[in-house]
């Protein structure tokens, strides 16, 4: 039995990148297809660098999402955990055939046909929110403002709520166990006002989840995909726009996927009992990431930008949409928008597990 080599470069440093400076993709995978660093919470995470067996460990029943088979020794507030299965059951937490009913409650909602059908709709959201003057950055307000107003507008959430939802997102940067119970209290009010406006998604999902979920339970779903439309769609958002204005390509939204995915690592996910990964023997309770990021930058197949396996992005089909409505509606709509400064001085800021974003997004879009 082997042991996983030790990471080359710390993966979960936060480093300031020009736009298209390789990360530490490269390193980690030359290291090998699993290596072990240190995690932001302490003790060992083993990370998947290879495509093949990441889709292994993706359909593993072996390898959870539940933060119940989380070291330990973990702080839940340090690594930055969700409440386990038993304490808020979500898409995100369970596993097996209570995640299976729960995505197949949430899977007719967000279908790409259904998704298709709302890209008129969406791509006047964008107009509306694009029609500025002079330099404006767009990575200060549009890329969270944008996909929180699109999933706000879905799920029946009142349009006058949208400010609200940009800011609750933002509080989730801080995570205590007071932040959190705040957060939680603000997008239950955006779920309850969704469910006493009517006629969006979220009454649909309360008629379509499984027999006994709570009112509450039901909330932290409403949350579950707000937050994960906002947080994930706006690095993409981002750096989609400054491709389509400063490095274009045919298959743009393809190509920003595989240089930028939404998210640069899966999220947590631990051994239910010990596992053998590519040769490398995992105790019970490991953690474990697929640095997707890593995956796409090496063009193994069609990448992962969305993950793999039973708990692939359920928003994955609106994120698309969203991406391509933008860069039609740029296209289209703003043929004159160009970067205010070169597209080489633009920079990312890589955080790690917490994601990759531009740090600003200074465009002209008029004239």
């Amino acid at each position: 039995m082997l042991d996983a080599p030790t990471a080359p470069v710390d993966p979960f440093a936060t480093v300031v990148r020009r736009i298209d400076e390789p990360g530490t993709g490269a390193a980690l995978r030359a290291a090998g297809p699993v290596v072990r660093a240190e995690a932001p919470a302490g003790g060992p995470v083993w990370i998947v660098t290879e495509a093949a067996l990441a889709r292994r460990v993706l359909a593993d029943e072996r390898v959870v999402k539940d933060p119940a088979f989380a070291p330990v020794d973990w702080n839940r507030w340090a690594a930055g955990l969700e409440p386990t299965a038993a304490e808020q059951p979500s898409l995100t937490t369970l596993d097996g055939p209570a995640h299976a009913a729960l995505r197949k409650a949430h899977a007719p909602l967000f279908g790409a046909r259904r998704m298709q059908g709302y890209a008129g709709r969406i791509a006047e959201i964008a107009r509306e929110q694009l029609a500025v003057d002079g330099t404006v950055d767009l990575a200060a307000d549009f890329t969270t403002r944008f996909p929180l107003t699109v999933i706000c507008e879905l799920l029946g959430v009142p349009a006058d709520r949208v400010d609200q939802a940009v800011e609750a997102c933002a509080g989730m940067g801080s995570y205590g166990p007071a932040e959190f119970a705040k957060v939680l209290g603000s997008f239950a009010e955006l779920a309850a006002a969704a469910l006493e406006a009517g006629g969006g998604m979220a009454v649909e999902l309360r008629e379509r989840v499984p027999e006994g979920m709570t009112d509450q339970e039901l909330s932290y779903l409403l949350f579950g995909l707000i937050f994960a439309s906002q947080i994930t769609t706006d690095s993409a958002l981002g750096f989609l726009v400054a491709s389509a204005l400063g490095d274009p390509s045919d298959d743009l939204v393809r190509d920003v996927l595989r240089r930028h995915p939404p998210a640069p690592y899966t999220l947590w996910r631990f051994t239910r009992t010990e596992v053998d990964l590519d040769g490398v023997r995992l105790p019970e309770r490991a953690p474990i990431l697929v640095h997707l990021a890593g995956i796409n930058a090496a063009g193994e197949g069609q990448g992962l930008p969305f993950g793999a396996g039973p708990h692939y992005c359920i928003g994955a089909q609106l994120a698309l949409v969203e991406m391509q409505v933008v860069a039609d509606v740029l296209a289209a709509d703003f043929p004159d928008a160009r970067l205010a400064v070169p597209y080489d001085e633009l920079r990312r800021v890589d955080r790690g597990v917490q994601g990759s974003r531009l740090v600003e997004l200074p465009v002209v879009l008029r004239g």
